[in-house]
């Protein structure tokens, strides 16, 4: 999977290459994996570029027919 950079600005694609890494891997432990460095040194990387990690969960929007199948159900 290639990577496209914006600039040669080195903070930049490190920060890049650990976003993508989390993404991809899901996880510190699998992302600090696929870019050869330990959990550790992943973790200093996170906070030293103020990457937001785990990414916030967006909760599914509640629409009208689940609410009241909910409440249908609740009544019983």
């Amino acid at each position: 999977m290639p990577i496209v950079l914006d600039s040669l600005n080195l903070a930049e694609a490190e920060r890049k290459l650990c976003e993508e890494a989390l993404v991809s891997a899901g996880s510190i432990v699998e992302a600090a994996t696929l870019l050869g460095i330990t959990r550790h040194a992943l973790k200093r990387r996170i906070v030293k570029h103020q990457i937001e990690w785990p990414r916030p969960r967006v909760a599914p929007l509640r629409t009208p027919d689940t609410m009241l199948h909910r409440s249908a159900i609740a009544a019983f």
